[in-house]
């Protein structure tokens, strides 16, 4: 008799991988972080992919903000972090996030679930946020497109792509994929892209990945994530872990749109995000770095209406009106 397949990767009891290849997935992720009800703004899911039953979640704000010089709202695309293993656009804390994203950057924001790993490898998750660009375009085009993308409310020339953690990621190969002035998206304009504590990787080890763990996160739990949503047999030095590995596109060839990272000093994935700061700016990319003092990771997703958030709502606005044009 063969043995009973026992758990092989086990991400937080969330997602358990076991040995004959089955997958886990629980329904309760154990979050204890309340909804908040943001009277301010309005919320609704799409289908935006009939294929593989993806949603995502649109956020408006009630009323255009009285202090803003904009007669329409600005459109940030959303990609919520999870290692991309985990997490969906109904987690309490991405849910938060995107209210308060909505109602401090008065815009409309869309967030998009996407095809989570092991079942669903890299480059799924990419696939899916182009994906949903890509609903947003149709939206935008169409006589019968969602009435919140194309009743008049949008500016859908002022697109900013956000990404937090594995979504920082997405955002980055988004950015060289779609590279400067979105014209394959047209009438969509991407203005920029927001990346918040990007989810990068390397076979050699940062200082930040070797310093003391955090509330949420440790380095077992990152090397998990990447084994469980790499190609299979792929390394951390594979393109979509490392932007600058030995087998990466070299992208000092490509145009980018502006880039605006994001981090807390105290975060493992701090080195990896100033170090891709550093290189873009190196190359001549229009790029900016900001590092929040004494900050872990999720800092912002996790508590989206604090003092230090607020502060990163501030440092988003300021980025997003310096390059509207």
């Amino acid at each position: 008799m063969g043995s009973l397949p026992h758990v092989v990767e086990d991400c937080g009891g969330v997602v358990q991988l076991f040995s004959d290849g089955t997958i886990y997935r629980s329904k309760d992720i154990g979050f204890p972080i309340p909804i908040i009800n943001d009277q301010s703004v309005v919320f609704k899911d799409c289908l935006f992919d009939k294929t593989n039953n993806l949603h995502l979640r649109l956020y408006k704000p009630t009323s255009m903000s009285p202090s803003s010089p904009a007669k329409k709202f600005s459109v940030i695309l959303f990609l919520h972090g999870g290692g991309f293993c985990v997490g969906t656009r109904e987690w309490p804390n991405f849910h938060n996030c995107c209210l308060k994203l909505a109602s401090g950057l008065n815009a409309l924001v869309v967030a998009p679930d996407y095809r989570l790993a092991p079942e669903h490898r890299l480059p799924a998750a990419m696939e899916d946020g182009f994906s949903a660009l890509q609903w947003l375009q149709a939206q935008v085009l169409s006589d019968k497109g969602d009435a919140w993308v194309n009743g008049g409310e949008a500016d859908y020339d002022q697109v900013f792509i956000l990404g937090d953690s594995s979504g920082g990621n997405i955002a980055h190969h988004l950015a060289v994929q779609i590279g400067a002035g979105s014209t394959g998206l047209a009438p969509v304009r991407v203005r920029g892209y927001i990346l918040m504590a990007p989810f990068f990787g390397g076979v050699a080890r940062t200082k930040s990945e070797e310093g003391p763990s955090e509330h949420l996160l440790n380095l077992e739990l990152l090397d998990r994530f990447w084994r469980l949503s790499m190609p299979a047999g792929a390394s951390r030095d594979h393109p979509l872990a490392n932007p600058f590995g030995p087998g990466s596109l070299n992208i000092e060839l490509v145009a980018l749109d502006p880039i605006l990272v994001i981090v807390g000093s105290c975060e493992l994935l701090r080195d990896r995000g100033e170090d891709y700061a550093r290189r873009l700016q190196e190359m001549g990319k229009k790029i900016e770095y900001v590092e929040f003092e004494g900050k872990q990771h999720g800092f912002f997703t996790n508590d989206p209406y604090s003092e230090a958030s607020e502060e990163v709502i501030q440092d988003m606005k300021r980025f997003m009106v310096e390059n509207s044009c």
